[in-house]
This record gives C-alpha cells, sequence and structure tokens, in this order.
C-alpha cells in the first residue's frame, strides 16, 4: 500500500504545486489556432514574483522581437536617466552656446516639447557645437526602401521636427514644414502623393491627390548645415556651427518624460527609440555611438540575462535582432522592480484603450503590453492582472507566418485568455 499513497502524494502535491500547462496541452491549444498553423511560436508565462513558469513554450528559442526590442530600450533608460536631459548650453557675453543631448521632441509633430521650442525663442546670437557623433541615419538591418516612411525617420544629434516633412493644404494652398523646403518641392500630377529621391532632399508632390485638411509625413535626410538652416527659421538671430570645445555646460531638462515614453511604449515610435540609446551614448561617453551603448548594456545586463542577446538598434526594425521570450520576461521583471505597476499602467499600451492595443483584434482584460511587428513576425510582451489581482508577466512571440496580421493578433488572444482562464 506504501506506493500507491506515495503516488497520489506525488499527484497531490503537483496539483497543488501551481497551475501551470504542460507542452503537451500547449501545443493542443495552439493546434486549435489556425493563424498559428507552420508559424513558429514561442512563449514564457510567469507570476511577477516567482522564478519558475506558469507556461513556457520554446521559451528558450530565438525570435525576431521587432518593436518589442523598445523594452530593452525603455529599461535602459529608466536606469540610465532620473530625468531627460534635452539640451546642453552655456551663456557667454551675447551669445548662447548649446549642443545636442540626443533629445528628439524639438518641434516634434506628435511630442512636441513647448519649453525647448521657447528656449530659441530668446534674443541671443547662437552658436552649435556640434557633438562628436558615430551615428548611423539607419541602423544596421533595416530594409533600404524603408527611407520613405515615417517610421524610418533617419537618427542624427539633435532631431528637429521628427527628422521628417509634413506636407498639407489649407486654404487651398499646400504647405510644408519645415517651411525651409518648401523650395525643394516640384509638382508631379502623374506620381504619388509625395516622395521623395533616396540620395538627397528633392521631393515630388501630386497635389491633385492631397485633399482638405490631409496631412503627409516624408523622412528628410538630415545633416549639421540642415538642422542650422530650419533651426535659424526659429531664431531672431543667426547660428553658426563650431567645433570649438566648452566645458561645463549646464543642462536644460525635459519636462516631457511621460509624453516621451508614452510615445516609445504606446506608439511604438522608432525616432524616440533611437534618440533614447542616443541620449545614453551622449551621457555615458560624452559622445553618440549606439553599437558602443548597446555593447556596454550587454555587459551591465550579462549577470541576469537568461539568454545572451542579439541586439543591433534601439527601435527593432532590424532584422538582426534576436531575443527569446524568457529573457523578454526577465526585462519586463527588471522594469517593474525599477518604475512599479503604476507607473507601467501609465506609460504601457492598456487593452482596448490605448496605444497599439487599441486594435479590435485585441480582446483581452487588465492587459499592459508592448506589441513587436515586422512582416511575418508579431509578438506581444507584457503584463496582465489576474482576477485575484495578482500579477503575471508574459511575452508570447509569432514569427515567420503567412496568414494576416489581424489572425495572428486574434491567435495571441485566444491563447493569452486560455491561459488567464486558468491563472486567476
Amino acid at each position: 500500500m506504501r506506493w500507491p499513497i506515495t503516488l497520489f502524494i506525488l499527484l497531490m502535491g503537483i496539483s497543488l504545486s501551481g497551475q501551470h500547462f504542460s507542452n503537451r496541452k500547449i501545443k493542443r491549444i495552439l493546434k486549435k489556432i489556425p493563424a498559428f498553423e507552420q508559424a513558429h511560436i514561442a512563449l514564457s508565462v510567469e507570476a511577477l514574483n516567482i522564478s519558475k513558469p506558469k507556461a513556457f513554450y520554446q521559451g528558450g528559442y530565438y525570435m525576431t522581437p521587432a518593436s518589442n526590442v523598445k523594452l530593452l530600450t525603455f529599461l535602459a533608460a529608466i536606469q540610465n536617466f532620473d530625468s531627460l536631459p534635452s539640451l546642453y548650453f552655456k551663456k557667454k557675453d551675447s551669445i548662447m552656446h548649446f549642443k545636442a543631448t540626443g533629445y528628439p521632441l524639438l518641434f516634434h509633430p506628435f511630442y512636441p516639447d513647448p519649453e525647448l521650442a521657447l528656449f530659441f525663442d530668446q534674443k541671443y546670437y547662437w552658436k552649435y557645437h556640434a557633438p562628436k557623433s558615430r551615428l548611423h541615419a539607419h541602423g544596421q538591418g533595416w530594409s533600404w526602401d524603408d527611407y520613405r516612411y515615417y517610421y524610418a525617420a533617419e537618427n542624427s544629434p539633435f532631431p528637429i521636427y521628427g527628422n521628417t516633412t509634413q506636407v498639407f493644404v489649407t486654404s487651398n494652398r499646400t504647405r510644408m514644414k519645415p517651411d525651409f523646403l518648401e523650395k525643394n518641392i516640384t509638382l508631379d500630377t502623374l506620381g504619388p502623393k509625395l516622395y521623395r529621391e533616396r540620395s538627397k532632399n528633392s521631393f515630388y508632390l501630386n497635389p491633385q491627390s492631397l485633399e482638405q485638411n490631409d496631412t503627409l509625413y516624408h523622412p528628410f535626410i538630415t545633416s549639421d548645415s540642415l538642422f542650422i538652416e530650419i533651426l535659424n527659421g526659429h531664431t531672431k538671430y543667426p547660428i553658426k556651427l563650431v567645433q570649438d570645445s566648452i566645458s561645463n555646460w549646464n543642462l536644460l531638462y525635459s519636462s516631457q518624460k511621460k509624453l516621451l515614453y508614452k510615445g516609445l511604449l504606446q506608439d511604438s515610435d522608432n525616432g524616440i527609440a533611437e534618440a533614447l540609446l542616443t541620449m545614453i551614448s551622449q551621457k555615458t561617453f560624452g559622445e553618440m555611438n549606439i553599437q558602443k551603448t548597446i555593447d556596454t548594456l550587454k555587459t551591465k545586463w550579462n549577470s541576469w540575462l537568461p539568454d545572451p542577446i542579439e541586439w543591433v538598434d534601439g527601435s527593432g526594425v532590424s532584422r538582426y535582432n534576436m531575443i527569446t521570450p524568457r529573457t523578454l520576461i526577465a526585462v519586463l521583471k527588471k522594469i517593474h522592480h525599477k518604475v512599479g505597476l503604476e507607473t507601467i499602467k501609465d506609460y504601457f499600451a492598456k487593452n482596448n484603450t490605448s496605444g497599439t492595443l487599441t486594435d479590435t483584434d485585441y480582446q483581452l482584460t487588465k492587459v499592459y503590453a508592448k506589441t513587436g511587428t515586422l512582416r511575418h513576425n508579431h509578438n506581444l510582451s507584457g503584463y496582465w492582472i489576474s482576477s485575484k489581482g495578482k500579477i503575471y508577466v508574459f511575452s508570447i512571440m509569432v514569427n515567420h507566418f503567412t496568414q494576416p496580421t489581424s489572425e495572428i493578433r486574434k491567435g495571441i488572444t485566444q491563447l493569452l485568455k486560455q491561459f488567464q482562464k486558468k491563472l486567476n
């Protein structure tokens, strides 16, 4: 009789040790989701304060994270900044010297910083000190033809207008912001609405395709000289580009931290993501070098990362990035430890309410998460709060699918609801 009793106790122990999903059960659930057929799936689900997974399926497999990389960028930012530095400045006589920190919100079309804009409304002569920079306009592994789209605006030491033109119609007149570039527009009634030559800031506009209140966005090619020309349109006195050094800079800090982080996590703005790594680099090394920054962060985080990460940009646009779900779980837990649940609720997209989770394909409850999408890849990683108030951390990654992304979102919803139903 001893063996059956032992077996009974063992089975009871397994039953009470935590409601978990075996690989066999997860496979059965996945087979009932047609959109996942032939796709690569990897996932991990853990209670916030317990390291043992509640559900784990190929969670150690490397996947293409897309914008889930922004979770790494966010963690790096909150570890490096209590307040976000928007500008170096120093006044000498009638001259205001200034230098970039990498901060991206000057005259931004979606996330403007009025205080930074007002700074340049002062009556000074201006000298812009170009920072030491090893930035590339686009990251490694970005698609060569993405230059046409807002999400691939160039990275630069001092972004202005989000490094993007805006073309719009007012009172039957076509306008462009920044207006300095209006002279570069050629009308083309046979072409698309708006496009730019790849190698120069020559824009072509089809005015017949525009309607009242239309606004079109197209990145421009950046340079220090163009930055000065555009900013000159806002200052009362001219700006001169200089290379001479100044020590003991003063710092102007941003009051738009919440707006910036919401842009990063809710709207998944790539320009903000790249700028944050640039800002960390400037603060840490006195130069703008994203690769050096990433390498330093990987070394710093090595002691707690479950798996090494392949990480090349701040936004996740690159297909060279690779990460495992269990590593994203570790990152999410670090974020929670640093900022707490209330800040997560404030910054992250919320189910059916804000950011990329307002998509009707996601019918979720009490979820705060980050999506990540590239063609044939879609992921969702974040937090959910159970009906009993317990916090769970999850990462569901679906790569190399051929179904419409809308079907993948519905499939992730179906899968997550299965976990939520049992892990309450």
